[in-house]
């Protein structure tokens, strides 16, 4: 697999050429500093742009040109990405070489159509397209409360970091999803091809000349963007002893989060010792946590626990009974302690370990895990797959011992159930 990134100032190109797939994958990235009120104006883009383009205005029109293109796949999505919001657009096609030559372009031109050629009339985007995107993200912002666990997540971050642009919902939020028009999105889609940081991550069996050329004659921006902040975000304010938290809902299992903030944590451990610890600690159906919160005690449905390296925070998770809470917080707290002690054994670690190493073998079956990996070794400085098998051999006890003393318990969240059986 070879790597090689071009800066054309305007947009960054990111080539990963292999022989391993028979499709090309192409990922095109808009990024910016996250805020509240443009959350929402990016997921509107996101339904809004694939939901049809100037030239081919219709579903079926799309269909036929889809199937034209051998079933060229193609969509979107947004997502968090620490400081940064990230509006992404994927297409998946079969290289030219199974195909005739010429597809590629025209694979890439018809991709771009979405991007560059949107159903715009009078200088506003086509009104029932417009609405079907707002319907649908209505509902997906109003089921945010429907689901205990995202909303239990969704809450804790408010909770912990509410100074910080990672307390913002994925789906954004009602009041400001209320204030977007045809004629606003507009304006705010040419603000964001002006503004934004581009990058564009192509895996395939491709000529890297021939796909710049390509990518020169059709990605129609130039104006030069330098990225601006990064994505990791740091915590501050560390309690001596967290704070307790509860509040009802009309559910029937209650939802406990521990949320822990990590403290001058190493680049070493926020990529791989974090990893083996929570593996450990609760990432399994062998971890401490499992074996004696719902095994031995049976105190809940379902525990882990997690970290997120991009913010800095450590969380262990656990559906529960509210009448179980505080042996729940008891025990959960005394596993927290173990690590701290250093009671878990070598196999612990390197079971731990053998798992990692079949995972990153699953990355390496599909183009959208490797893009992913590159994307990673880009935005947040993650080493790429053969680097990361050899770091992961290197973690020991002591510095997983070491990472548990660096996490300091913030707040005790509980969405404690109050519905009644019938």
């Amino acid at each position: 697999m070879e790597y090689i990134k071009i800066d054309k100032q305007a947009y960054k190109i990111h080539f990963i050429k292999t022989d391993k797939f028979k499709k090309v994958k192409i990922r095109i990235n808009f990024k910016e500093k996250t805020t509240k009120e443009k959350v929402v104006y990016r997921n509107m883009l996101s339904l809004v742009l694939l939901e049809a383009t100037k030239k081919f205005n219709t579903r079926r029109l799309l269909d036929i040109e889809c199937e034209n293109l051998y079933n060229i796949g193609v969509g979107a999505g947004t997502s968090n990405s620490g400081n940064y919001h990230l509006l992404r657009f994927n297409t998946t096609f079969l290289n030219e070489k199974y195909t005739e030559k010429g597809m590629m372009e025209e694979s890439f031109k018809f991709f771009l159509e979405f991007i560059f050629n949107p159903n715009v009339i009078d200088g506003k985007f086509e009104s029932q397209t417009f609405n079907n995107a707002k319907n649908i993200l209505k509902e997906d912002i109003e089921s945010y409360a429907d689901n205990p666990g995202r909303f239990a997540f969704s809450r804790i971050y408010e909770i912990m970091c509410p100074n910080s642009v990672i307390k913002y919902r994925s789906t954004g939020y009602i009041e400001d999803l209320e204030k977007v028009t045809e004629e606003n999105l507009y304006e705010y889609y040419k603000e964001l091809l002006t503004n934004n940081e581009i990058d564009i991550f192509i895996i395939g069996n491709i000529d890297v000349k021939q796909m710049e050329k390509i990518i020169a004659d059709n990605f129609n921006i130039d104006s030069i963007k330098h990225e601006q902040l990064a994505h990791i975000v740091k915590q501050d304010d560390f309690r001596t002893e967290p704070r307790v938290i509860k509040e009802n809902k009309n559910i029937n299992q209650s939802i406990l989060i521990l949320g822990s903030k990590l403290k001058d944590i190493t680049e070493f451990e926020r990529k791989y010792v974090l990893v083996l610890y929570n593996y450990i600690l609760g990432g399994s159906a062998d971890s401490k946590l499992f074996k004696e919160v719902r095994e031995k005690n049976s105190l809940c449905y379902s525990i882990s626990s997690t970290h997120s390296g991009i913010a800095n925070l450590e969380f262990i998770s656990a559906g529960i009974d509210k009448e179980n809470y505080d042996k729940a917080v008891e025990l959960i707290k005394a596993e927290i302690k173990n690590m701290e002690d250093g009671n878990f054994t070598e196999e612990d670690i390197n079971q731990a370990k053998i798992t990692f190493l079949a995972s990153l073998k699953e990355i390496e079956d599909t183009a959208n895990g490797i893009i992913n990996i590159y994307e990673a070794h880009e935005y947040l400085d993650y080493d790429l797959l053969e680097e990361r098998a050899k770091k992961i051999e290197k973690v020991t006890k002591e510095d997983i011992i070491n990472v548990s003393k660096k996490m300091y318990l913030d707040t005790i969240y509980l969405l404690e159930g109050d519905k009644k059986d019938a």
